[in-house]
């Protein structure tokens, strides 16, 4: 691979990279935090796909025509990155993932005001928190609407999920609430519901790390779309 062609491969890593911090493409990769610096990182590959490109031909006009010389080939090796990016779209995490990980849901600092709404609008990580930390202190009498996919274990007990992040996909671990109450006959791992109950004192254990799982009440459910951004970024605060 020459110096020219070096210069095109990072163009096109660049480009790539803008057109996925420009779309969602990028939430399948790192947390929606991170998109400025995703953002900065194709516009400095464009910058030096540019550089390297007019040094190169800077210094061709200088010395004229000669001998090139060989670039190492594995240099080529910078194309899998680029078509990977464009190839292939991993799917979210989902249940089998789940299943096979403990609970990430942490203790938090302290618990905001709930949202208004009735029912309240809460993440899996806040209602979860809330639940098997706070105790339900700030959810008793209050309906709330809780969106996940569901995960059914070996023995079919269902869990409503949300994949969390700390940085990307790679570190992504799951929080689960386990669902009683009125359930929808049919339930199939990785659909996507949109979750109504209230709060029950009840809690299991995690099978894998034996962290707190709590329940949720359900009185009604619906199926929903996977919302753009699959991942939940608020387990670590």
């Amino acid at each position: 691979m020459n110096r020219q062609a070096q210069a095109a491969v990072l163009f096109l890593l660049g480009a790539a990279l803008l057109h996925a911090g420009a779309t969602d493409l990028y939430l399948r990769y790192v947390k929606a935090g991170l998109r400025p610096l995703l953002l900065a990182s194709g516009v400095v590959l464009i910058a030096a796909a540019v550089a390297t490109a007019w040094y190169e031909r800077r210094r061709a006009g200088r010395s004229g025509p000669g001998h090139a010389h060989p670039e190492p080939r594995v240099s080529w090796l910078l194309l899998l990155p680029l078509l990977a990016l464009i190839l292939i779209a991993p799917p979210a995490l989902g249940s089998y993932s789940a299943l096979r990980s403990g609970t990430a849901l942490q203790k938090p600092y302290a618990y905001g005001p709930l949202p208004a709404g009735d029912p309240v609008p809460l993440s899996v990580v806040d209602y979860a928190s809330r639940a098997a930390y706070g105790h339900g202190r700030s959810l008793h009498g209050r309906p709330v609407r809780v969106t996940g996919f569901l995960a059914l274990d070996r023995a079919g007990r269902p869990y409503l999920v949300r994949m969390a992040l700390n940085c990307c996909a790679a570190d992504a671990q799951p929080v689960k609430i386990a669902l009683t109450g009125e359930l929808p006959p049919v339930l199939r791992p990785d659909a996507w519901l949109e979750v109504t109950g209230t709060y029950t004192p009840r809690l299991t254990r995690d099978p894998v790390n034996d962290g707190p799982i709590p329940y949720l009440k359900v009185t009604s459910t619906r199926p929903v779309q996977a919302p753009p951004d699959p991942y939940d970024e608020t387990w670590n605060t």
